[in-house]
């Protein structure tokens, strides 16, 4: 612990007498200052043990000893040192009296006891409190280290949650809680998700002090020692909504400039220096393993980009023999194949942590770890993202939260295919990749194979390039309209709808039949093809449908429905 004002007035060699403020001697003693001005307030910092001779004060005017002391408590001082015998001869009753009124701690130093002597005292005392936290910091650092490396983050978590007398947490990127100790403690992490996002939008290293009932924006590039001033090295911080029951640190994983990863430590009272080196530590030890596991990844995804080749070229037995136990639960199952690419527009380079598919498999990996599902995701071609991922499982769950959105929010578009297995991969990643090209075309974030099999085919006409050619198909025959020569393309349209019965469509219209058996000439003569071909009504009709009032509009410039 600290040194105390009980700690130096216990001091056998310092013979010091307490004269006021004997209840409040368990104060702190952050240093020792000796000061002959009126006014020393603004040379002090809070927290020290001031010692006086007098020289320049009326230490026997009541009033100037109550302005006197009074600036003092205001600064924080710990506690006022007086020597007796230097220029009065015993403590002056004014300054007694107002520093009782006051409650400032006042001690009586003897001639024989040099201020140096004082100054001496708290010095060694800190250093010793300052060594004894650095011990107790390398044994925290050890016995976590041999619990990260022996059983891994959870009795990291575990071991640093003891240490501290609270709790922690561990964060993936995503803001969802992977572990938590004591078990109690992942409902009260979860609160800080959103926290947790914010500190991925900032350079690493980022930190935050936040309480458990009010959450607000966090630090950044900061120690959370900052926001109480403690703990070795202590700059400059943030700490918003502290609560009285709950003081949590939130500090960022990673050694890039995108976080990784957080920490979240709970206490009921700010960190002490060793517990600050605990916390440093475990921070230290995560970040390895974060890393270490980034390596691991790098070389599971070149396993899982040669399963893929394998699948796709009709070698399932060969890719489950290389899957092994890493994706062979994968191909057991059914799964689904989803191909992501970025939207067109400025973006980070391919590769980068910001990058949008870069996000989206962390996103996807993220969601499969926290359901202990496997994924297999990969790098496909240039700019593309190609995904395995269990039927209706947690990965699928996490892209179809994309379907009511558009790309443009999120920089990325999505064809995911319909439920398949080993056998079929290839047609998989055909359905995929329809997909994608609709949800390109509509603007959309993610579209459905299963989507293009049910409902209408119009939807997957609506481009600009159908939409021209039902037009030019059809602008004779509007011009034909146009000059009051009749109703071709209506009487057209009954027609097809009715599948060529004269009857249904002359009643349709209110025509006499041989009246629109006379426009249908027309319409062959106008366009000089024949109606009694498939081919010819299947297109018609289509240009039809595209150019109805109400019919999909071809998407936009940027990518949205128009």
């Amino acid at each position: 612990m600290p040194p105390t004002l009980a700690s130096l007035v216990q001091h056998p060699a310092l013979n010091l007498t307490v004269r006021a403020g004997q209840d409040r001697l368990r104060t702190a003693v952050r240093w020792v200052h000796a000061s002959e001005l009126v006014d020393p307030v603004p040379y002090m910092e809070g927290g020290e043990l001031l010692l006086i001779t007098a020289t320049t004060l009326d230490a026997e005017d009541p009033e100037a000893m109550r302005r006197y002391v009074r600036r003092l408590t205001g600064a924080g001082v710990a506690g006022l040192g007086f020597a007796v015998g230097v220029n009065y001869e015993d403590v002056p009753e004014a300054l007694v009296t107002a520093a009782r009124e006051a409650g400032l701690p006042l001690l009586g130093v003897p001639r024989r006891t040099p201020f140096l002597a004082i100054s001496k005292a708290v010095s060694a005392a800190i250093a010793a409190d300052q060594y004894r936290a650095v011990t107790a910091g390398f044994e925290v650092q050890r016995e976590l280290t041999r619990a990260a490396l022996a059983e891994g983050p959870t009795a990291l978590l575990a071991r640093l949650a003891a240490h501290v007398d609270g709790w922690a947490a561990l964060y993936d990127a995503s803001g969802a809680v992977v572990a938590a100790a004591p078990d109690w403690a992942a409902r009260r992490a979860a609160r800080f998700g959103a926290e947790v996002r914010r500190l991925r939008e900032r350079p690493a290293p980022a930190s935050a002090v936040v309480g458990a009932d009010h959450v607000s924006d966090p630090g950044q590039d900061t120690d959370a020692d900052t926001a109480t001033g403690t703990g070795p090295d202590a700059t400059t911080g943030t700490r918003t909504g502290a609560c009285a029951e709950d003081r949590v640190e939130l500090q960022s994983l990673g050694t890039g400039r995108r976080v990784r990863g957080a920490l979240a430590v709970g206490t009921g009272a700010a960190l002490g220096t060793a517990e600050r080196y605990a916390v440093h530590s475990a921070i230290a030890l995560l970040t390895l393993t974060t890393e270490r596991s980034r390596t691991l990844q790098a070389a599971e995804q070149r396993l899982g980009a040669a399963v893929l080749r394998m699948l796709l070229a009709g070698q399932p037995d060969h890719a489950r023999a290389v899957a092994g136990d890493l994706y062979g639960e994968l191909l057991d199952a059914p799964f689904r194949l989803l191909i992501a690419e970025a939207t067109t527009g400025p973006a980070a380079a391919p590769g980068t942590p910001e990058h949008p598919l870069h996000v989206l498999a962390e996103e996807l990996e993220a969601a499969a770890a926290r359901a202990g599902e496997p994924v297999l995701a990969v790098p496909d071609g240039d700019g593309r993202l190609a995904v395995l991922a269990a039927d209706g499982g947690a990965v699928v769950a996490a892209c179809q939260a994309y379907a009511p959105r558009e790309s443009d929010e999120t920089g990325v578009v999505v064809g995911l295919s319909a439920t398949t297995g080993p056998i079929a991969t290839a047609g998989a990643y055909k359905q995929a990749e329809q997909a994608l090209s609709v949800a390109r075309r509509r603007g959309r974030a993610l579209v459905e194979h299963e989507e293009l099999a049910t409902g209408s085919l119009l939807p997957l006409l609506a481009d600009d390039a159908v939409r021209a050619f039902a037009d030019g198909m059809l602008r004779a025959l509007r011009e034909h309209d146009a000059k009051g020569r009749g109703d071709l393309v209506a009487s057209l349209r009954a027609w097809l709808s009715h599948h060529g019965q004269w009857d249904a469509a002359a009643a349709d219209l209110g025509v006499h039949r041989h009246t629109l058996r006379y426009r249908m000439r027309r319409v062959e003569e106008i366009l000089g093809r024949s109606l009694d071909d498939a081919d010819v009504r299947m297109e018609l009709w289509l240009a039809l449908k595209t150019t109805a009032p109400g019919s999909p509009e071809p998407p936009g410039p940027a990518g949205t429905q128009s």
